[in-house]
C-alpha cells in the first residue's frame, strides 16, 4: 500500500478507546506495585532480548516492509502499519526520553515540555542504522536505572496517559513499552507471510 491507497487512520497522538486506557490504567498501577526495581529491569532485558531473537529471523529487506497489523491493546490506531524498523525507531526515541526522565526526576528536576504520543512516530524511511542506536537507547533506560539505588523521586513528569510518574513509574513504563513494541514486532512478522 502506498499513495492513494495508504491506509487511513486516527491522528497520531489520538490515544487509546476510553474503556482500553481506563483498563491499561489499572493494569499498570497494579504492575507498578507488585514490580520492583530488579524485576523491572529483568522484564526491560527479556524483552530486549525477545527483539534481537525476532529480528534474527528477518533479513535487510523484511525489516523494511510495512505491514498493516490488527490493533494490539494499547497500540494507537496511527501505529499499525509500520516496519520492523520503525518500530525499533519508535522504541529508540521513546528510551532515550524515559532514560532523560528518569535521570531529570532522580536530581529533582522535571523535564521541560511535556512527553506526547504523537512526538515519537517514526519515518517509513528509516534504516539499518537503527539497530545500533535503539541497542543504545537501551543501554541508556539500564544505566539511567542502575545510577539509582531509590527511583521513587518525589518530582514526577506526566505521561499522557498514565499521569505524574515518578522515576520508578518511567522505568516501569519502559519494560511495558518495549513489550507492547516486541507484541507489534510478532504481528508485523507473522503479516509478511
Amino acid at each position: 500500500m502506498t499513495g492513494n491507497d495508504e491506509p487511513q487512520f486516527d491522528a497520531p497522538g489520538a490515544g487509546l478507546p476510553w474503556l482500553e486506557l481506563q483498563l491499561g490504567k489499572g493494569l499498570f498501577a497494579l504492575r507498578r506495585w507488585m514490580g520492583s526495581k530488579s524485576s523491572f529491569t529483568v522484564r526491560f532485558q527479556r524483552e530486549r532480548e525477545a527483539i534481537r531473537a525476532l529480528l534474527s529471523t528477518c533479513d535487510t529487506e523484511s525489516c523494511t516492509q510495512r505491514v498493516l497489523i490488527k490493533r494490539p491493546p494499547g497500540l494507537e490506531d496511527s501505529s499499525r502499519y509500520w516496519s520492523l524498523w520503525m518500530t525499533l525507531d519508535h522504541l529508540r526515541m521513546v528510551n532515550h526520553g524515559i532514560a532523560r526522565t528518569i535521570g531529570a526526576l532522580t536530581k529533582g528536576i522535571v523535564p521541560p515540555g511535556k512527553a506526547s504520543t504523537a512526538a515519537v512516530k517514526p519515518s517509513p524511511e528509516v534504516g539499518a542504522d537503527v539497530v545500533r542506536t535503539y541497542e543504545d537507547s537501551c543501554e541508556a533506560v539500564l544505566s539511567a536505572a542502575a545510577a539509582h539505588s531509590d527511583l521513587k523521586t518525589t518530582a514526577r513528569f506526566v505521561h499522557p496517559w498514565f499521569g505524574p510518574l515518578d522515576a520508578a513509574g518511567w522505568h516501569a513504563l519502559a519494560c511495558t513499552h518495549m513489550g507492547l513494541h516486541r507484541a507489534q514486532m510478532e504481528r508485523i512478522i507473522a503479516g509478511m507471510k
